[in-house]
């Protein structure tokens, strides 16, 4: 059958194009794909292009399609899965497959598996290691927003603590302390912000930093000190660029007790400086954020390190149980993933969007593949209403939910393009 996906060829090759999807073999399944967002980490592999670990070496002449945060309808199985699954079942992916030890990823590294496209195969290995995963939420966008989720999921669990009467680690961030996030204002931050209020270590209070007041300002609108306060937490928004000395004010914050868990959610030096400048005792410093540059580096303090047990990690991505706990999270309304999205776009705009995704201001940019629909800010849909409908119809379901993304405005959109599934 016939399929319409956005391909790579090599660094900054990206073409949506149409072209035949072989017969699948009894080990694999064919999926329709609704929803896909876009990662920071797609476009790294668009800058990288061959160089990057994940890319096959012949992609100039067997193009991978891109995309790895997707969800969807199974469309096919295979006679080996036909008692695991069933056609019509919505589904969402765990990517991070390290199948064998091999780096293979969807999105990566398949020539006919990926989530910019309008069907796709699924490889053997994703079914044997459970990362096709049963999905019940009402809203395709949130399954697709799970996988992001799922590694910020993954960072709260793997941060750790210890303790003077033995070597065993106290695995999370620690309870009742002090969080911050630095350069938290963009999509993963608030997507961390989001879980560290529900989270079963609930913090004492969450900081969450920027240099951007326009940024800080939608983070408050979106979630509010008082949405944190209901929940059992201080939530503080900080703005490190409006004083003079950015250590003093963070500590300050923090009662001078310093952070227990510092996330740093961008790949800056400076950053991440500040971040091992303001940790308490035993605090865990995680280097969330993904640099491109394989030489980036920082200065830390090693006699913290030494005296004060101060410690620093770093994780990506998440595993099947993380991403299981976010859908499970955003199905029962606990987590909003909806804070992450500030953009929405067909399948058309995904090429163009990844390549210039650092350019591109705001937060999660939002594909629905079944469909071509030029990439667009919400905040620009009140505008766009005034003389096309669908937009006014959009801006007004957006405005009932606080101007964040829904599954009512996914169902305006859908019946819009006559999609069914």
């Amino acid at each position: 059958m016939k399929t319409r996906a956005v391909r790579m060829y090599g660094a900054y090759d990206l073409r949506c194009e149409e072209f035949e999807l072989p017969e699948i073999k009894e080990d694999e399944i064919l999926v329709k794909v609704m929803s896909d967002s876009i990662c920071m980490s797609t476009y790294k592999l668009a800058d990288q292009g061959l160089k990057h670990k994940r890319a096959p070496q012949n992609m100039a002449t067997n193009p991978i399609i891109v995309g790895h945060e997707c969800a969807g309808v199974i469309a096919q199985v295979g006679e080996k899965w036909k008692d695991d699954y069933k056609v019509g079942q919505k589904f969402a992916l765990q990517p991070a497959l390290n199948y064998q030890g091999k780096l293979d990823s969807p999105g990566y590294s398949y020539e006919f598996c990926g989530g910019a496209a309008t069907y796709c195969i699924m490889p053997h290995e994703v079914m044997e290691l459970g990362c096709l995963l049963n999905y019940d939420g009402d809203a395709f966008f949130e399954a697709s927003l799970g996988e992001p989720m799922s590694c910020i999921v993954g960072g709260y669990h793997a941060n750790y603590h210890t303790n003077k009467q033995n070597y065993n680690h106290a695995m999370g961030t620690k309870e009742g302390g002090n969080i911050i996030v630095l350069g938290g204002c963009g999509p993963m931050g608030l997507g961390a912000v989001s879980y560290g209020l529900c989270f079963e270590n609930k913090p004492k209070r969450i900081v969450v930093t920027d240099i951007d007041d326009a940024k800080l300002a939608r983070a408050r609108e979106v979630i509010s000190e008082e949405e944190a306060a209901a929940a059992g937490v201080e939530l503080i928004y900080a703005n490190t660029a409006s004083v003079d000395d950015p250590v003093k004010y963070l500590m300050d914050l923090s009662e001078g007790h310093g952070y227990d868990d510092v996330f740093v959610y961008i790949p800056n030096k400076a950053v991440a400086e500040l971040g091992d400048k303001v940790m308490a005792f035993d605090g865990c410093m995680n280097f969330f954020a993904g640099p491109t540059d394989n030489q980036f580096s920082a200065n830390i303090n090693l006699y913290n390190a030494h005296y004060t047990s101060a410690h620093i990690m770093g994780t990506t991505g998440g595993n099947t149980d993380d991403l299981v706990e976010s859908l499970d999270l955003a199905a029962k309304g606990i987590i909003n993933p909806a804070v992450m999205v500030t953009h929405v776009g067909g399948l058309d705009c995904v090429a163009d969007t990844v390549c210039n995704l650092p350019k591109i201001p705001g937060g999660k940019k939002l594909s629905y593949t079944q469909f071509d629909m030029p990439l667009t800010a919400i905040a620009d849909f009140e505008e766009l209403g005034k003389t096309d409908p669908l937009f006014a119809k959009l801006d007004a379901a957006c405005k009932a939910n606080k101007g964040l993304w829904s599954a009512e405005a996914e169902k305006i959109l859908f019946e819009h393009f006559g999609v069914e599934y």
